[in-house]
């Protein structure tokens, strides 16, 4: 039998519970645990059992320390009485049994590296200016310096739980020139530049992906020049492009899937018509089958309220297949409203939609953020690559009805050039990805009718701009 010798059971572990299960695990490997100044025998089922209680209660023991150390703690803290190790540029000495704290040589060094910080110094040339006067100071501890409150007078600290304390050790700067340098760090540390997550300015925002790296682009301001600008994060790439410059390149890519062709305008409108009202046929079969549930379930409640009013059934009955049948009432009006999705007035939606697909670029630009960002996933689910080296813009996946539309504008236009603003050839458009797909209208048809579908789809993703 081996044996692990310690102190007291309270440095055994922190935690009873966890004491208790090493216990038991080294127990089964023949191994027993003794404590020198607790001694008892834990090969028998009492002293185990008196083992265990002294792990439980070493642990108490700790945790109750432990709140009066907090306790104390913040108590000193408000108090304005910092009790922990003084910052660089302080010392600390006792005078008749109270602490007392002074700034030393070093604390008149750091007044100056604020100052200077303040005076638009960079931090490295600041850690150059205190070497050379004896004082080094690594970068991220001179970084730590310049954000510490203590140094302005404030205190904070774990338990004051985000609370700021005026303490009652000297200041080293004024909170004016404290406030100052570190606005000017959180404007180095964000390279002159502000970040927002969603961006009127930015809608290509994310949408972007760097064709060197492949991750998304986002996006900045240089407040000096008040101009936005979008950039890519990895280090080496470079690709640093003017958010205005790339939102006319996306106005000219819309451009190559902007509805034209005025002469095909009224069979297409026809068209779509047609084929919408078939694609809604069988929504409003089911919208049919909702309504005659609805008042099948209306019923089934009068039934259950007459039953209820006659004494049929008990109250407790009553409230309990009141409350079922409600839930599935509402349940179906739910589902009846999802459904219903036939417009009722047909010719004007149409009209509406075609304004709409003759104007891309248009409403794109005018669009709100998230219309935006709406419209641009939905042409390119991939999003679109930018490269500032070539100044070229590609996609890995278009909106198969989008393709269509560019292959039949240029075929109106006798134009075979593909998309150049995308990188992509006419064979490109005809091969590879864009396979002419089975039609269920028949092949000699196919592009008008995958026009109008393409319009279909337009309306289905802004149905509220055409009602």
């Amino acid at each position: 039998m081996l044996t692990i010798y310690i102190y007291s059971v309270d440095r055994f572990s922190r935690s009873g519970a966890n004491a208790i299960y090493i216990k038991e695990q080294l127990r089964k490997s023949g191994i027993h645990i003794v404590a020198v100044t607790q001694p008892t025998d834990s090969e028998t089922a009492s002293g185990s059992l008196q083992q265990n209680i002294q792990f439980i209660f070493s642990e108490y023991d700790n945790q109750v320390r432990r709140e009066k150390c907090i306790n104390g703690t913040r108590e000193a803290l408000l108090r304005g009485e910092w009790i922990q190790h003084t910052p660089l540029g302080y010392d600390s000495v006792r005078i008749n049994n109270k602490r007392i704290i002074t700034i030393n040589k070093k604390g008149e060094l750091l007044k100056k590296a604020f100052e200077w910080k303040a005076q638009g110094v960079t931090s490295e040339e600041i850690r150059e200016r205190l070497s050379k006067h004896g004082l080094k100071v690594p970068s991220q501890t001179l970084s730590g310096i310049l954000h510490n409150p203590f140094y302005c007078g404030l205190m904070s600290h774990n338990t004051l739980e985000g609370q700021v304390i005026q303490g009652t050790h000297p200041a080293i700067v004024s909170k004016e020139l404290f406030l100052q340098v570190h606005g000017k760090m959180t404007k180095d540390r964000s390279g002159g530049y502000k970040c927002k997550k969603e961006n009127e300015f930015l809608p290509l925002k994310n949408f972007l992906r760097c064709d060197h790296c492949e991750k998304r682009i986002p996006g900045y301001i240089v407040k000096k020049k008040n101009l936005w600008y979008y950039k890519c994060r990895t280090k080496g790439c470079a690709n640093n492009i003017s958010a205005k410059y790339l939102h006319n390149r996306f106005d000219k890519i819309l451009s190559n899937f902007t509805l034209q062709g005025e002469q095909m305008e009224q069979l297409l409108m026809d068209e779509f018509k047609s084929i919408y009202r078939k694609l809604n046929a069988e929504k409003e079969d089911l919208a049919s089958v909702l309504r005659r549930r609805i008042a099948e379930a209306q019923a089934k409640l009068d039934r259950l309220e007459e039953r209820f009013v006659l004494e049929e059934i008990s109250g407790e009955q009553y409230t309990k297949f009141q409350v079922k049948l409600r839930n599935e009432k509402v349940e179906i009006e739910q589902d009846l409203q999802k459904s219903a999705q036939v417009v009722s007035n047909l010719d004007l939606a149409v009209k509406n939609l075609f304004e709409y697909a003759r104007n891309l670029s248009v409403y794109w630009g005018s669009a709100g953020y998230y219309e935006k960002v709406q419209m641009q996933y939905w042409m390119f689910p991939e999003g679109i690559s930018y490269s500032k080296k070539t100044d070229q813009c590609r996609t890995k996946e278009i909106d198969s009805a989008m393709l269509y539309i560019a292959l039949l504008t240029q075929d109106l236009g006798q134009k075979k050039t593909g998309i150049p603003d995308l990188n992509i050839s006419y064979s490109g458009l005809v091969h590879g990805t864009l396979v002419e797909p089975a039609s269920p209208f028949g092949k000699q048809d196919f592009k008008r009718q995958f026009l109008a579908m393409y319009v279909l789809q337009v309306f289905r993703q802004n149905r509220g701009r055409f009602l």
